[in-house]
């Protein structure tokens, strides 16, 4: 969908987070929930892989495969409207002011877009399917999530782009329409949340760049080995 482009992830969504204009402070009902969410996410490989056909896949919209990259992509073309020198000068810094971009319209588009998918997932799943209740269960979680939100100001549009998502996201008669493993994005779900909201998941190990492809790629490596050496 999107080729990962992990140095730039990395390094802007990093100078974004320094800059007390652009950050909204995480709450502690958030992390709350988040952690919640986590914990109920780690069962998503069983309900959505296992217990569904090889290679079944559904229905979204483009906008719906929200994956790391996404981020990145939103990050650059806003960040393309400024003069290459002024943008190097500004890295130089430590400090770059994304035109018109906030945290929370990042966490906003994570929200909508993992509604929308959980929502596809139930319409074509049966009640008595296995994975129905799990899958209800999540959508109840977003509901929660959702009500501890920092409200939106009245006073402020969110930038063209994120406007631009969040109509393609609710357009029935969209075109631009992708077929999807249930798990693929669940897992996005899973490590987008991760890198938006960073605060609420600190590591042992020190801090953990989240918003990597490479992070997620040694955590899997990491999993495999753990499971053929419990054999």
């Amino acid at each position: 969908m999107c080729q990962p482009t992990t140095w730039l992830l990395g390094g802007l969504f990093g100078l974004m987070w320094v800059i007390p204009v652009l950050m909204t402070p995480t709450t502690l009902a958030q992390c709350k929930s988040l952690k919640t969410l986590e914990t109920k996410l780690t069962d998503r490989r069983r309900n959505f892989k296992h217990n569904f056909p090889i290679n079944y896949t559904i229905r979204v919209h483009y906008e719906e495969i929200f994956k790391l990259c996404n981020i990145s992509r939103l990050l650059f073309l806003l960040l393309s409207r400024f003069p290459l020198r002024h943008f190097i000068s500004v890295l130089s810094l430590q400090r770059v002011r994304v035109v018109d971009l906030e945290e929370g319209d990042l966490q906003g588009v994570w929200l909508l877009v993992n509604q929308e998918v959980l929502k596809r997932i139930l319409r074509v799943l049966p009640e008595r399917h296995p994975s129905y209740k799990y899958t209800s269960d999540l959508e109840d979680l977003f509901r929660k999530i959702q009500q501890v939100f920092p409200p939106q100001s009245d006073e402020r549009e969110p930038p063209e782009r994120i406007e631009e998502i969040y109509n393609r996201v609710k357009e029935p008669n969209s075109k631009g329409w992708r077929f999807v493993t249930p798990k693929s994005l669940l897992d996005n779900c899973y490590r987008t949340m991760h890198c938006l909201f960073k605060n609420c998941f600190p590591s042992e190990d020190g801090e953990q760049d989240y918003c990597s492809t490479l992070h997620w790629r040694k955590g899997r490596k990491r999993q495999l080995q753990e499971t053929r050496g419990g054999r």
